[in-house]
């Protein structure tokens, strides 16, 4: 099976096979849930998707940069389509952040991944750089609303998405054993959208 997997990666500029992509990927968060991100191995994950550790160096360079693609997959899906309500926006990706933290993935390999980074500048670059660009979806959300008159212009889209994720993984942090609710995406939406939101015209 591991010699089958490995003809798609052989020969330049011949495309990555997705199967195999993905294969790493369940493999990556399954162990991540059942020996934690400290005990993982880059072998162990290897065997687990029933391929070799050079296909899983060709796509990542290293475990945190794997086990990040693992446990962040994909944009919010709650903010695909177009909105004019910046305070559902906001409600939204607090509701899409309190999910991404909360999942078992996530909470298993934050705190090594954290780790990792703080020790590895280069390595904090990389994994922040791929943050980013999951969460592109939301920077333009906020950017859209500026262009519109919906947030105040000199509000920092970036900034914004600081405070969502960074209070939603803060607060599971602090408190883990208290699941965040819909109350709290409510309550916090509110005071950040207080924060943000434009008064209306009087006109």
């Amino acid at each position: 099976m591991k010699a089958e997997a490995e003809t798609v990666d052989k020969g330049a500029g011949r495309p990555r096979d997705r199967r195999i992509d993905a294969a790493i990927l369940a493999a990556t968060a399954e162990l991540l849930v059942e020996v934690g991100y400290g005990a993982l191995t880059m072998a162990a994950i290897a065997e687990r998707a029933g391929t070799t550790k050079t296909a899983l160096y060709r796509r990542w360079p290293g475990k945190a940069e794997l086990v990040h693609e693992a446990a962040f997959p994909a944009a919010p899906a709650g903010l695909a389509g177009p909105s004019g309500d910046i305070a559902g926006d906001i409600a939204a990706m607090l509701a899409h952040s309190r999910d991404m933290f909360s999942s078992p993935v996530v909470r298993a390999a934050l705190p090594g991944l954290i780790a990792d980074m703080a020790g590895d500048p280069e390595l904090n670059d990389r994994v922040m750089t791929r943050f980013g660009e999951a969460f592109a979806a939301v920077r333009q959300r906020i950017v859209d609303a500026a262009a519109l008159g919906q947030v105040h212009d000199d509000v920092d889209p970036d900034r914004l998405v600081e405070l969502v994720g960074g209070g939603t993984m803060m607060r599971l942090l602090l408190i883990p054993q208290v699941p965040l609710d819909d109350e709290w995406v409510a309550q916090t939406a509110a005071i950040l959208t207080h924060g943000v939101k434009t008064a209306p015209d009087p006109r």
